[in-house]
């Protein structure tokens, strides 16, 4: 069995979603789907790598100014798309610790934060595009991998992934667990990142509350992602219309996508 967690030196969270079993008893194709973190800082080694498989779509769900910022390193198999789920981050992932620091003064602001990015994640136009847009590019490949991503490959990645695990009907329970996965493989690098940044300020009470602020920022939580499927259900009444009704995938093309992402 192909290992889910890719092996990639330059870049972080970089994960395969074959494997996973259905409700109808199929499995997900292995080197097909690939949620990742920021290709921007991905070398030589990295890029062979990802062309050896073959990857040959890149969709950045990033806004415009994270990619003029820092943009992608794509590999020279494959074709770069931009679909940005926000007009600007608003996950935070993108942005300086100043900007974060104003922000971040109260305690519990970054997990409030993250509840509001992951409301607007499912309901405003931007992201309705973007995805709508992700699954006619998935749709359009029929040869070789697609990676999606963001920059820490876990918010905008991580709707995308449950968007796309939903179409092809892999249980609720396997895409939550699939979810929180950022967490265990991101752990060292969240971990050795804020000890860092704690070790930088004075301290105060106030920088133990920017710390844990930062921390929900950083990592993924189950009530994030609940609270994208809360809304769904309240507007649409579940995933599946939500797919049908409101990115409107017809029935033809979720069997389409099925039939290809699927064994």
């Amino acid at each position: 069995m192909p290992n889910r967690l890719l092996n990639i030196k330059d870049g972080h969270n970089f994960r395969d979603l074959g494997g996973y079993q259905t409700t109808d008893g199929r499995t997900v194709k292995w080197r097909q789907l690939l949620r990742t973190g920021s290709l921007a800082n991905l070398g030589n080694t990295d890029l062979t790598t990802l062309a050896r498989i073959p990857v040959t779509q890149d969709i950045d769900l990033r806004g415009q100014a994270e990619v003029q910022q820092v943009p992608d390193q794509v590999p020279q198999t494959a074709t770069y798309y931009h679909l940005p789920v926000f007009a600007e981050d608003e996950t935070d992932a993108s942005h300086s610790n100043e900007e974060i620091a104003k922000q971040m003064q109260e305690p519990g602001n970054g997990y409030r934060h993250m509840l509001t990015v992951y409301s607007r994640m499912v309901t405003i136009p931007s992201a309705r595009k973007a995805f709508r847009q992700m699954f006619n590019h998935l749709l359009s490949n029929p040869n070789g991998a697609t990676i999606f991503h963001c920059t820490a490959g876990k918010d905008r990645t991580g709707m995308a992934t449950f968007l796309i695990l939903s179409a092809l009907g892999v249980p609720r329970e396997t895409i939550l667990k699939d979810y929180l996965l950022t967490n265990e493989v991101t752990a060292d690098f969240r971990k050795s990142w804020l000890t860092q940044m704690k070790a930088q300020m004075p301290a105060t009470p106030a920088t133990d509350i920017l710390i844990n602020n930062r921390r929900a920022l950083a990592s993924v939580n189950i009530d994030y992602l609940k609270t994208a499927i809360g809304a769904i259900n309240d507007q649409y009444g579940n995933v599946q219309h939500y797919l049908s009704d409101y990115l409107e995938l017809s029935n033809e093309e979720l069997h389409e996508l099925r039939d290809h992402y699927l064994e």
